[in-house]
């Protein structure tokens, strides 16, 4: 099961041809038996979460709404350098607490209103003083992991405001005022989380409430009034049919930039990855992500692009520290540690360029450290470590999701079987517990699984989005008391010396592999598939494509 497939795989001469053949037809099959122009359909791998990017957490979601929603900064097309997004131009003062956006002039909102400051601040009030289900981590992750709590915090846990003010100083001058210099800054205004909705849309959903209980939430269904949500973006929201799992975008025409290369969007829930693949060799859609690394030649040789992004993601096998006594200890991290032949993954499951992770961020990242504590891959040494501790006959439950694929996990399954195997060659007793990605996500963030896939993709070009995600105070997920290192986390990222930050960056890093609460597994370049006849957008190692930027060959 774990041999490793052949870089110069290649699909059987007919079935190539075939595929050639269908990838050519499709190429001619832009509009339809009326000569309109067809919709341009991608498989999703599975279908957003709510049409108010507030509320997510979660890269679907955050594809649909990049093409609906502008944030104040975005990242360069293709790249990860933060440019001007519905702020021309900004600065900040120096002590970082004031941030000033210069807003474009002439940008309108797909119900008519106009971007002025005041809408501006408006949506950043919103946010702000927002109470009840909707300061629930789950309901407002971006909110707390870059401003902090709310006006009034209901529950002692959540931290206190890192946001204290938008004042628009004058039409297109909107200033933001934070209490403290942080690194989050400036890439936290350009999370898609933070898209700036229309004062009609604001107005519309004011009431707008959250149901259920933690864990179990119903979201608004702002499907119910169509045109409710009206953002800046180059694509508008026609429909979000939720039994389809399918959202459709249609092209705005007094967009502020570039028209949308494409009149309409379909955003298409296919979970399964072969699926996708199909679909997209049937001609039923015309791209997909997260293209299975075996599949990556075929497509190719069959006529299709597969472009590849940069690397900007981390795999991990993460330890919960509470959920099982034993990993409480330092001595049973560090055996699973060496137990796992990260290598193997690398070579039999990732696509090439792959890479062994030896520390929780990339090393294109400023603050990776070359001198952090490596585990190599020695049995032995899981063995006599296992016994040192005590825990010879370790029983631990490891948990996997199921029917999802990420840019840092390709195929969870093929992964869990290969550490799995790792550990039970060493003589612990793995207890496989599989999860829908939904629930898997509740489950761990609550600290119900000992072992666990955990992955992240950049949002911006940071150490801390990835450290500072996972380490900035205790949470459940990781279970463990560290307030050192949290408190060391929270000074490097206020010191506002960015080469005084960068050192202490490292020295976290290497304080955290000498912790160990995980196991940084892997670093890959995901891949992202077209039909032949689009000319598909720039692809970014931060997957926030834009589509406007594709169109139809001529």
């Amino acid at each position: 099961m774990f041999t490793k497939p052949s870089r110069k795989l290649l699909a059987p001469l007919a079935a190539a041809a075939s595929l050639t053949l269908l990838a050519t037809a499709c190429a001619e099959s832009e509009r339809d038996e009326g000569g309109q122009e067809a919709p341009f359909v991608f498989g999703s791998a599975g279908d957003i979460k709510s049409l108010d990017p507030f509320l997510a957490n979660d890269g679907e979601t955050f594809r649909y709404s990049r093409q609906v929603f502008q944030t104040l900064l975005e990242h360069e097309s293709g790249g990860s350098e933060i440019v001007g997004g519905l702020a021309e131009d900004w600065e900040q003062s120096e002590d970082g607490t004031v941030w000033t956006f210069h807003l474009r002039d002439g940008v309108v909102f797909h119900d008519g209103d106009e971007l002025d400051a005041e809408a501006v601040c408006a949506n950043f009030d919103r946010w702000h003083n927002l109470s009840g289900p909707w300061q629930s981590s789950n309901n407002s992750y971006y909110w707390q992991a870059i401003f902090g709590g709310f006006a009034e915090n209901e529950d002692e846990a959540l931290p206190e405001s890192r946001y204290v003010s938008c004042e628009a100083t004058d039409e297109l001058t909107a200033v933001i005022t934070i209490t403290e210099y942080s690194s989050i800054f400036p890439g936290g205004f350009s999370l898609a989380a933070f898209g700036i909705m229309s004062p009609s849309t604001l107005e519309a959903i004011a009431d707008a409430e959250i149901t259920g209980e933690e864990g179990n939430y119903s979201l608004p269904d702002y499907t119910r009034t169509p045109g409710t949500v009206a953002g800046t973006g180059p694509f508008t929201v026609e429909e979000w049919n939720r039994d389809q799992a399918e959202v459709t975008l249609k092209r705005f025409d007094d967009y502020w930039g570039d028209t949308a290369g494409f009149e309409t969007m379909i955003l298409r829930a296919i979970p399964d990855e072969n699926a996708r693949r199909q679909a997209l060799e049937a001609g039923d859609i015309h791209g997909y992500d997260l293209v299975a690394p075996a599949d990556v030649e075929p497509l190719v040789e069959a006529g299709f692009q597969v472009p590849t992004r940069d690397v900007f993601n981390v795999l991990y096998l993460a330890y919960q520290q509470e959920t099982n006594e034993a990993l409480a200890e330092l001595e049973v991290r560090q055996a699973l540690a060496h137990a796992v032949d990260r290598q193997r993954i690398v070579d039999t499951i990732l696509p090439e360029g792959g890479e062994v992770a030896t520390q929780f961020h990339p090393d294109t990242l400023d603050g990776w450290s070359p001198d952090v504590t490596t585990y190599e891959y020695d049995p032995e040494r899981a063995e006599e470590l296992l016994e040192e501790a005590g825990h010879a006959d370790l029983t631990i439950d490891f948990c996997y999701p199921t029917e999802v694929t990420r840019p840092y996990m390709p195929a969870p399954r093929d992964i869990f079987d290969v550490i799995s195997a790792d550990l039970e060659a060493v003589g612990v007793t793995v207890e496989a517990k599989s999860y829908e990605w939904t629930e898997y996500i509740g489950r761990t963030d609550s600290g119900e699984c000992s072992l666990y896939l955990l992955g992240w993709t950049g949002d911006y070009n940071d150490a801390y989005n990835f450290i500072g995600t996972w380490f900035a105070v205790q949470n459940d997920a990781w279970g463990m008391d560290e307030p050192e290192l949290f408190d060391a986390m929270a000074e490097a990222s206020s010191n506002p010396d960015q080469e005084e930050r960068i050192a202490a960056y490292q020295e976290l890093n290497e304080q955290i592999m000498e912790i160990l609460p995980g196991l940084p597994i892997s670093s890959s370049p995901p891949s992202i598939a077209f039909a032949a006849n689009v000319e598909p957008p720039a692809v970014s190692p931060l997957t926030q494509e834009n589509f406007a930027e594709g169109s139809w060959k001529e």
